[in-house]
């Protein structure tokens, strides 16, 4: 038996890519199997051009790959009893049952590979090089029709929810080589080191902590720690403190009050109000239904509903947006309401062990695959999209009459740089929500490419955690290609092996168009691959047909977005109505959309604006056609 093993393995390896042979012959017969049947499929490259259901197996073959190689510890665990505390504490403790310290303030980033060490290489190629000849913007390539302003704001707001490495009291700086100095914003800027924390780990001895709760527990409203939280609330009905006018409320120094108040802009700060208003819609809605509550289970109760609204969706609306496909749409629907649907779950609740059937939302039991809960470097590495944000605000004019597409002229263009930090919380409020949020929804954001990243970012204004600008200026893409060669994170080709992608060999594996080749040799060298930043890889990458971003990203994105459901006892074994209240339940499970947190706060906003489907997309974009065909059914679009 062994003998024909052997022979079986010998012939199924001069299939298999050879960088792949090592983990290959390590793994359990299953994963095997599902191993050799998603590098079939990426030979072909062909998985996003299989009919729905072929597409989804595709996903769940590779969904459980990366669960059994791609998750790894870092930091001890410490045991706990979340079982006296059925609710959101305010540093985000006692969430995973087994422990008390996952995904809470301060708690170590994951990984999703072993570190790659380059204190050798931190200038190699220079980063200031990398942003000047590859990323800065030429000229605004936008994403047409599919994402708005408000998809580019959003993803900020879940960024500011879950990561922000602690730095240290020393400072780095970074020069200008001569070459490209003239094109640099800034010849040189200083910038604090990563943090290294001593893990107590043998295999990864030191790791970098998040001051973020990396649940999806609406920490950038309400904040990581229960002096944030002090500072949000009113300690009346369960609420929180909102201006008169429907905007983020500012301190007698000008500061805005909320749980995160760093590196903000107005855009963002928008999103902050309408969740903040959410929240206060909540506690009106279950003091009505139970007035015998008092301040504290009313925001215990609401922070749990509002929470799971904004994991809602982004999961079935902001991701549908980004990823737009029918695989996608399918893919992101049953981890919220499983393979039978939403009027099955509504009607019978969550059945079956796993997700397929029912979702995440409201299994039995959080898993994390034997690993804590957290988000880790990498997630944070593909998470880089800065080249969403344009340069300017298209400001509309909400009084005139709108076209029947639902278009509004533009009456102003106000510079990104006036929008952001204290000035741009001033600049809001001159605005106002209305006209930021419908502007917002009618501009398109840029899209993810090469020479796409904003110049105003490269003379940017850094702040603390406390919201206070810092002196010193920074290259912002010089620094993130920076941070992921600081913090170990693998280059493009290695961060694709160790996620069983098929590696480049050549630059003309990852684009056709000529001068980005051209501009990679004079970089990185003739064919030196290997030595390609991650950052510039995704962004250079062949995107699939109606993804903005790329196939590598979205890998990891594939089962680290699920992992923030099933791992969190409050989007699972504490998802009923003793916890939530059914009243709050109800409130969650009637919601599909931000169009409908915006119609419950804004009735007229969506109706007398808002052309499309998603608020996501352009508003004055064609709503999404009527498909008679059923979901998993369907062939992909030509």
């Amino acid at each position: 038996m062994s003998f024909l093993e052997n022979l079986l393995l010998s012939h199924l390896l001069n299939f298999i890519h050879r960088d792949f042979h090592e983990v290959f012959e390590e793994m359990t017969l299953i994963n095997k199997f599902l191993f050799l049947m998603v590098h079939f499929v990426d030979k072909l490259n062909f998985w996003h051009r299989l009919p729905v259901f072929l597409g989804l197996a595709y996903l769940g073959a590779r969904r459980r790959l990366h669960q059994q190689y791609n998750l790894i510890n870092v930091g001890t665990t410490h045991t706990g009893n979340s079982g006296d505390y059925p609710y959101r504490t305010a540093d985000g403790k006692y969430n995973d049952p087994f422990n008390e310290n996952a995904g809470s303030e301060f708690s170590f980033f994951g990984r999703n590979m072993m570190p790659v060490h380059q204190l050798n290489k931190l200038k190699k190629p220079d980063p200031m090089v990398v942003a000047t000849k590859l990323l800065a913007r030429r000229k605004f390539i936008d994403t047409g029709k599919q994402l708005n302003i408000i998809a580019a704001s959003w993803i900020q707001f879940m960024i500011h929810d879950w990561i922000d490495h602690m730095e240290d009291t020393n400072q780095m700086k970074l020069d200008a080589p001569k070459d490209v100095a003239s094109q640099c914003p800034l010849k040189s800027f200083k910038f604090y080191k990563s943090t290294e924390t001593p893990t107590g780990l043998d295999e990864i001895k030191t790791g970098h902590l998040n001051r973020r709760t990396p649940w999806w527990d609406g920490s950038a409203i309400y904040g990581n720690n229960a002096d944030d939280l002090k500072k949000v609330r009113t300690f009346i009905d369960g609420k929180l403190k909102l201006s008169e006018n429907g905007l983020i409320q500012q301190d007698e120094n000008g500061k805005i009050i909320s749980g995160d108040v760093r590196n903000t802009w107005a855009g963002l700060l928008t999103l902050y109000a309408l969740f903040v208003q959410e929240h206060n819609a909540v506690c009106d809605a279950l003091k009505k239904e139970y007035p015998e509550l008092k301040d504290e289970d009313l925001y215990r109760h609401a922070r749990l509903v509002t929470s799971a609204v904004i994991a809602k969706v982004h999961t079935i609306d902001w991701t549908v947006e980004l990823l737009k496909t029918d695989t996608l749409l399918a893919g992101m629907r049953i981890s919220w309401y499983g393979l039978l649907g939403k009027k099955f779950k509504d009607t019978f609740g969550h059945i079956g062990g796993d997700f397929w059937l029912s979702g995440f939302v409201g299994m039995k039991k959080p898993r994390n695959h034997g690993v804590p809960y957290s988000l880790t470097e990498e997630f944070s590495s593909v998470y880089r999209l800065h080249q969403l944000v344009p340069d300017t605000l298209q400001l509309r004019n909400i009084d005139a009459t709108p076209a029947p597409n639902k278009s509004l002229p533009l009456i102003n263009e106000i510079p990104m740089e006036d929008l952001i930090g204290g000035k741009g919380a001033e600049k809001l409020s001159k605005i106002g929500f209305l006209n930021q949020m419908v502007s917002m929804g009618h501009q398109s954001c840029g899209a993810l490419e090469l020479w796409n990243y904003p110049v105003w970012m490269r003379d940017l204004v850094a702040q603390d955690v406390d919201g206070t600008d810092r002196p010193d200026h920074v290259d912002l893409p010089a620094l993130e290609i920076y941070r992921d060669r600081e913090r170990s994170v693998a280059r493009y080709n290695e961060f694709r092996r160790r996620i069983f992608q098929i590696p480049i060999t050549k630059w003309e594996d990852l684009s056709d168009d000529k001068e980005v080749i051209e501009t990679l040799v004079e970089v990185y060298g003739d064919n030196n691959v290997e030595e390609l930043d991650l950052l510039v890889g995704i962004m250079a990458e062949k995107k699939i047909k109606g993804f903005v971003i790329s196939e590598t990203a979205f890998f990891i994105f594939l089962f680290m977005a699920g992992r923030r459901l099933e791992g969190d006892r409050f989007f699972t074994s504490n998802y009923n109505e003793e916890t939530y209240t059914k009243r709050g339940l109800e409130w969650v499970n009637t919601t599909e959309s931000l169009k409908d947190v915006l119609d419950r706060h804004y009735p007229k906003m969506t109706e007398k604006w808002m052309n499309s489907s998603s608020a996501f997309s352009v508003w004055d974009s064609s709503p999404q056609p009527y498909n008679p065909i059923p979901l998993y059914l369907r062939l992909p679009h030509k």
